[in-house]
């Protein structure tokens, strides 16, 4: 079995799939040595790690680059999060995931909004044209992706996330996608509407109001993600302990 029907099979256990969320290689071998069966691309960790904001600003080479690391050093299924695609044309979406894929991943996350100054929805149809086209390159060249997309009506906080997220996700599902993302949502109502809608497997993330592993199991999610947060927590306690050891005018606290 390889990589990419192994990552496939993983979205259909009667169990979640937590997806360690990497920042670079070495976080992808942490999260490979203790126990994790699948791992994927923080886009905002990663940029940040590269000194750049979340939203495309981060190189894509860079981000190739350290797919391509990623990929030699570890033995499990590995996706990388395109944002947008890192191109306005379907076309350059498509270049890029030809080399991501010839570097050896196992999927792929696409989004349905625009970063920018402000962070923008897509129209649904347009959207769903791409994903489409998206989807049967993928097919019609047999590359080994799996294809999830994310959908951003609660990331933006819409007064009608749920039924914008329903209505795209019917779309997406026509379209192609393998699985949908649904970053930001946190109520149980909303989870058990969206895995209802669809017979893909729904991905969730990691957010302060996220019921625990067991609940969204019952509820019939597939796949959780822990996006930013972990990097975030790495990145605190360095700061705490940089500033300790600069405050005692010793190593002890990092010793």
């Amino acid at each position: 079995m390889n990589l990419f029907e192994t990552f496939s099979q993983l979205h259909q256990g009667s169990a979640p799939l937590l997806l360690g969320n990497i920042w670079d290689v070495n976080s992808a071998k942490i999260f490979e040595a203790n126990g994790y069966k699948a791992i994927g691309v923080s886009s905002q960790a990663l940029s940040n790690t590269f000194g750049y904001d979340d939203g495309e600003n981060l190189p894509f080479e860079i981000l190739l680059q350290v797919a391509k690391r990623v990929v030699e050093v570890v033995n499990i299924p590995f996706s990388v999060d395109m944002e947008g695609g890192y191109s306005r044309t379907t076309t350059g979406i498509i270049d890029n995931i030809n080399k991501l894929h010839d570097a050896g991943v196992a999927g792929i996350n696409l989004e349905d909004t625009i970063a920018g100054a402000t962070r923008q929805l897509q129209p649904v149809a347009e959207f769903q044209r791409t994903l489409s086209a998206v989807a049967d390159h993928i097919s019609r060249n047999n590359l080994r992706l799996f294809l999830n997309i994310r959908t951003d009506g609660f990331l933006l906080g819409m007064p009608t996330a749920l039924t914008e997220t329903l209505i795209r996700i019917n779309s997406y599902e026509s379209a192609g996608a393998n699985g949908i993302f649904v970053p930001c949502i946190t109520g149980s109502a909303d989870i058990k509407a969206v895995v209802s809608a669809t017979r893909l497997p729904i991905n969730v993330m990691c957010m302060p109001d996220l019921p625990g592993f067991e609940e969204l199991r019952l509820l019939g999610v597939k796949r959780i993600s822990m996006g930013p947060f972990l990097f975030n927590k790495v990145y605190d306690n360095a700061r705490k302990l940089a500033k300790r050891v600069i405050g005692d005018n010793n190593f002890s606290s990092i010793l």
